[in-house]
């Protein structure tokens, strides 16, 4: 797996490194000996399925607070969607900046996401399936969120968001 920084701290899109024959690939999608050598967690407590039914579907931005802060691994195995990561770590100096990349069923990469940043996307075409590992259960009473289209924060998103939850809809903006 190739581990490449972004420029918010912390944040690494990891790719695959596939082994390719007439079959197809193989390719390992986490090893715990490979984050642990580059200073990422490696407990792995849960992992989730998102399925979304159609294109400019947004779901985000989420995080945990303490004490159930959550790192999350990111992919996406079937369609594509454009993965944002939201730094809200107030001692970071990226604070309030925001990273996007797009994931797909054929680039294969992931979004490693530490804690303290909020996680959401947006599916770029229909059925897309979200595959999420996580370094913490599922705590609601720590469950947050920022409004995707906060004006501090200023996201660019590439479509107008067609479908949003009500809860994600009205979070509140992320106070500076």
């Amino acid at each position: 797996m190739i581990f490449i920084g972004t420029e918010i701290k912390g944040v690494y899109i990891v790719e695959p490194e596939p082994l390719i024959d007439e079959r197809g690939f193989f390719a390992r999608s986490f090893c715990k000996e490979e984050f642990r050598k580059n200073g990422l967690e490696t407990e792995i407590a849960q992992c989730n399925i998102s399925y979304n039914k159609k294109s400019g579907t947004l779901r985000g931005m989420h995080y945990q607070v303490p004490p159930f802060e959550e790192a999350k691994i990111v992919s996406c195995v079937r369609g594509s969607i454009y993965d944002v990561v939201v730094d809200l770590r107030r001692d970071s100096s990226s604070y309030c900046r925001w990273f996007a990349t797009e994931l797909s069923e054929h680039n294969s990469n992931m979004v490693y996401i530490p804690k303290g940043c909020a996680h959401g996307f947006q599916t770029l075409e229909d059925d897309c399936m979200v595959y999420y590992q996580m370094t913490e259960f599922f705590h609601p009473e720590c469950a947050r969120g920022v409004r995707w289209d906060d004006p501090a924060i200023g996201i660019l998103w590439p479509h107008p968001a067609k479908i949003i939850s009500e809860k994600d809809r009205n979070y509140p903006d992320h106070v500076l």
